[in-house]
């Protein structure tokens, strides 16, 4: 019911609407939950700068961080029902709509943003694009580099065994919550912009993410032991709906595609440029650093995962990593 009084929130605000003649200014909102500080912000804007720019001033896209258009489940629903809206997301959420793309984000497939890059070459994930398309979603960018996902807690982690009944918080997504139960823990769902209060207050006593969401969220506030897992290596994907893109002027559709490969180039380059530097900070921060995690271990753990979704198609993660060969 929440999504529904969202959507119709948002429909009174302006947010449905039709898409404009060659003549007319198009403004595109586009949200996220991170921080501003955070890599994947910073390739939005040079997003919305570059579009502008190239378009003379016809697309104006305003971003929204940190929640201020709703939870990200809520904003990929709204662009599905023809929102003139872009949203930060990725695989594990739109697997909600085309279940195959879900495998995207499982746990250990790829370790480089080159393997990726293979993967979004692929017939595979040509044939993912199209069928998202189908169910309302124009995919914009897929090939932003959101980071390796680590565990902040109040203990080290280095093997399942460290794992067994901490409450993990996890996004509403079963794709996270499946893997952190093979990991050992108990996953709990929270908002992400809830998370730092779940923390203080103990509701929950570890949360994941990439480094730099964890240092936007000032998560080493609260929590003082950062465990190098990586069990996730993840990517963000931007979409649009489809419907409102097809209609978009031929050369504005150019444009915000050739930019979005473009803003997700940088996005990799910004998260990997910043890695040590928040490991640093981490450190000035009084975190400890545990670096020596059996990644082994925890593969082998979460193989389970990729069983524990029967809407996909038969045979799909060895589909998807014969990109690699």
């Amino acid at each position: 019911m929440k999504s529904l009084a969202v959507i119709a929130g948002l429909a009174l605000a302006g947010f449905f609407i039709t898409p404009p003649s060659a003549a007319q200014e198009i403004k595109i909102r586009f949200a996220h939950s991170l921080s501003p500080t955070e890599p994947a912000h910073r390739a939005a804007e040079y997003f919305a700068k570059n579009v502008e720019e190239r378009t003379k001033g016809k697309v104006k896209i305003t971003v929204y961080p940190a929640e201020q258009l709703g939870p990200g489940k809520d904003i990929n629903e709204m662009i599905r029902q023809g929102a003139n809206v872009m949203n930060i997301t990725d695989a594990g959420y739109l697997s909600d709509y085309v279940p195959d793309v879900g495998v995207l984000h499982g746990p250990y497939l790829v370790r480089t943003p080159e393997e990726y890059e293979k993967i979004l070459g692929s017939d595979w994930y040509k044939g993912i694009e199209k069928k998202l398309e189908t169910s309302g979603f124009k995919i914009i960018m897929a090939n932003g580099y959101f980071g390796q996902r680590h565990l902040i807690a109040d203990k080290p982690i280095r093997k399942p065994e460290d794992m067994a009944g901490l409450t993990v918080r996890v996004p509403p997504n079963p794709m996270w919550i499946e893997t952190l139960k093979a990991m050992g823990a108990r996953p709990t769902t929270v908002q992400w912009s809830e998370v730092y209060n779940a923390l203080s207050q103990n509701v929950v006593q570890a949360a994941e993410a990439p480094l730099g969401s964890l240092w936007g969220s000032k998560f080493q506030e609260v929590r003082k032991v950062l465990s190098l897992t990586e069990h996730f290596t993840a990517f963000v994907m931007w979409p649009i709906n489809a419907s409102f893109f097809n209609k978009l002027p031929p050369d504005v559709q150019t444009v915000l595609l050739e930019e979005g490969e473009k803003a997700g180039k940088e996005m990799t380059r910004l998260t990997l440029a910043d890695q040590e530097e928040y490991l640093a900070k981490f450190k000035a921060a009084g975190v400890t650093i545990v670096s020596d995690v059996d990644v082994d271990a925890f593969r082998k753990a979460t193989e389970k995962v990729y069983g524990a979704f029967p809407k996909w198609t038969p045979g799909l993660r060895k589909t998807v990593l014969g990109a690699l060969k």
